[in-house]
């Protein structure tokens, strides 16, 4: 099968289609009523839009961005993340990073530890082979820092010290921990030390005050840490800020602008949902909050009792992880259980619904939804009456 045209393999794409490219696929004027359902579709118009919020928000707060890359895993829209004006992208594993080199990306951040000794060694060669890749990655342990002292190589590796907490995920639990792993860093002639890293994300899922200051306190935590080890740095760089508490990221690091790079690597916005991440966006409520554009599209394939529909979208199709999909349209609407292939939406009994019918959803957590499409249709505005696709985004998972 021709790997450069469209084919059975890609869901949700009509057999009009098949052995088209996609830029031959546009050309021919296709709709989004043209495509086979179910199908997740990218709203340009709001994917551009939140990437200029976002833009224009570091930019007022003196901040870098490097987004998460894993959220989309789509080279295009890394692309134009960084066309944006991002000064990297950040990624979660070393095959990631080797997605992002095959795709040309110059600059990334690896918010992991590598122990993995196929991986280290890949790092070490690729920063030799390429003198203009900049790469940083975490250390919280000395075992970490040791698997990337045992690298070969000309270029040092450059790590930032990841600051965990009790509860939360990887990081060095604990600052005399943290200088323990720094000074094992400055040991190595292997390595460099640039800075501090942490994932605040882990201490809080909402925006109740208590976890506000919950995540404060550990942002203060890694501040401390970046005070003891400044003297030991290489172009200081100061990390944090997921797609939660970029707000409070820009609030207590604000003092750092001038003696580090800030950077936030916030990845949800470029996608956004309807469901978590509008809950708990910083700009929620505002006038520039950001937009869902990600939609699923399923028909309803069954209305065998009063008040539930069946539909043709289920866990192969859409995520649920961080909560069911919602569908905004239909007043009193509420998924409430997804099988493989189905979606349960019940309904007010006066509903009128009916085979056939197309309904439109909103989803919760983009990243799980990317992964279940490997190419994903793009429209020009879903919320147009009659939506254009205009590219077709390759996910690569």
């Amino acid at each position: 099968m021709d790997e450069g045209v469209l084919g059975p393999r890609h869901k949700s794409v009509p057999p009009a289609l098949w052995g088209l490219t996609p830029a031959e696929a546009v050309a021919t004027g296709v709709r989004l009523r043209e495509l086979a359902t179910p199908v997740m579709t990218l709203d340009r118009a709001a994917s551009d839009a939140n990437t200029a919020i976002m833009t224009a928000w570091a930019r007022e707060h003196g901040l870098e961005l490097a987004p998460h890359g894993k959220t989309t895993m789509a080279p295009e829209l890394w692309r134009r993340l960084l066309d944006a004006g991002c000064w990297g992208i950040t990624l979660a594993t070393p095959w990631q990073v080797q997605v992002a080199r095959a795709a040309g990306l110059a600059r990334v951040v690896l918010a992991n530890e590598v122990v993995d000794p196929v991986a280290a060694s890949w790092i070490a060669a690729e920063l030799d082979r390429d003198p203009a890749f900049e790469l940083v990655c975490w250390v919280d342990s000395p075992e970490s820092v040791a698997a990337l002292a045992a690298t070969a190589g000309e270029r040092p590796i450059d790590v930032l010290v990841e600051l965990g907490d009790d509860g939360g995920r990887t990081g060095a639990r604990g600052l005399d921990a943290a200088l323990e792993v720094a000074h094992a860093v400055a040991s190595s002639p292997r390595l460099r030390l640039r800075g501090v890293a942490g994932y605040e994300g882990s201490y809080g899922a909402d925006r109740e005050p208590a976890t506000a200051e919950r995540v404060r306190g550990y942002l203060r935590g890694m501040a401390s840490l970046f005070d003891r080890v400044e003297g030991m740095l290489h172009s200081p760089i100061l990390t944090a800020g997921g797609s939660a508490w970029f707000d409070l990221v820009a609030e207590e690091f604000e003092p750092y602008r001038e003696r580090a790079t800030v950077v936030v690597r916030a990845g949800a916005f470029q996608a956004h949902d309807d469901v978590f991440y509008t809950g708990i966006s910083p700009f929620a409520g505002q006038e520039r909050a950001f937009r869902p554009a990600l939609h699923a599209w399923a028909r309803v394939v069954s209305r065998p009792e009063p008040g539930l529909a069946l539909l043709d979208a289920g866990k192969r199709d859409v995520p649920s992880d961080l909560g069911m999909p919602v569908a905004p349209g239909i007043a009193g609407a509420v998924v409430t259980q997804l099988a493989d292939q189905h979606a349960y939406l019940r309904v007010p009994p006066a509903t009128e619904l009916v085979v056939g019918e197309v309904v439109r959803l909103g989803i919760s957590h983009p990243c799980t939804a990317f992964q279940l499409w490997r190419l994903m249709p793009e429209v020009d505005d879903a919320d147009a009456e009659d939506p254009r696709v205009i590219g077709f985004v390759e996910t690569v998972f």
